[in-house]
């Protein structure tokens, strides 16, 4: 059967503009999330996107069989060596995670149930602060602020990494992709860094089980 996106589970049609593709290698239905994206599904498929400085969530009500991962980074101050969190950088990123979280909780999960897992945050952008860092430090604040345990954990580092999530299981699979010799991830990093920064801001592998 040749598979086309009309063969795969359907989805809400505030993510019709996300690339779902049919994934030989998994046999499962797979959504690939850019930077400033998320997807949230209750079907048995995969999310997976490249990770540099950004940082995902990933997060699940597994009771309710809802899940979904963001991709994000926060933008800097006019300070570049200032990784405290300032408003618009906070805004952004409460944005970036409430959205996902509201619509699994619209759509039957409850906070309570919820597990979550953090991924990225790399130090991967040459010549600049740790801007990796500073995303790490804003999601363990807001979720601990939200209440919210960190069930799972890969952050930090040199290294960009590869991530494939499936909600409907848990199950997170993980690459950290060492050949520095490619600088598109830098490069992508970068130009998205530029854009939120000038945005008006409203309101091998491892298996993490």
């Amino acid at each position: 059967m040749a598979f086309s996106r009309e063969n795969l589970p359907s989805c809400w049609q505030e993510f019709n503009h996300i690339n779902r593709y049919w994934d030989k290698h998994t046999g499962m239905s797979t959504a690939k999330i850019l930077p400033g994206e998320f997807y949230v599904t209750p079907h048995n498929e995969a999310i997976t996107t490249i990770l540099g400085s950004c940082i995902s969530a990933c997060i699940r009500d597994p009771k309710a069989g809802i899940g979904g991962m963001n991709h994000f980074m926060l933008p800097v101050s006019g300070d570049q060596d200032d990784i405290t969190d300032l408003s618009n950088a906070a805004r952004y990123g409460n944005f970036a995670m409430e959205q996902m979280i509201n619509d699994i909780l619209r759509n039957g999960g409850i906070k309570r149930n919820l597990e979550v897992k953090i991924f990225g945050g790399g130090k991967v952008m040459k010549g600049m602060m740790d801007v990796g860092k500073r995303n790490i430090q804003f999601a363990r604040e807001y979720l601990e602020l939200e209440g919210l345990k960190v069930d799972a954990e890969d952050v930090g580092g040199l290294y960009p990494r590869k991530v494939m999530y499936i909600p409907k299981t848990g199950k997170v699979l993980m690459k950290k992709l060492y050949n520095r010799h490619n600088g598109t991830i830098e490069s992508r990093d970068e130009k998205y860094l530029s854009q939120i920064t000038k945005q008006d801001v409203s309101g091998d592998v491892e298996l993490f089980g």
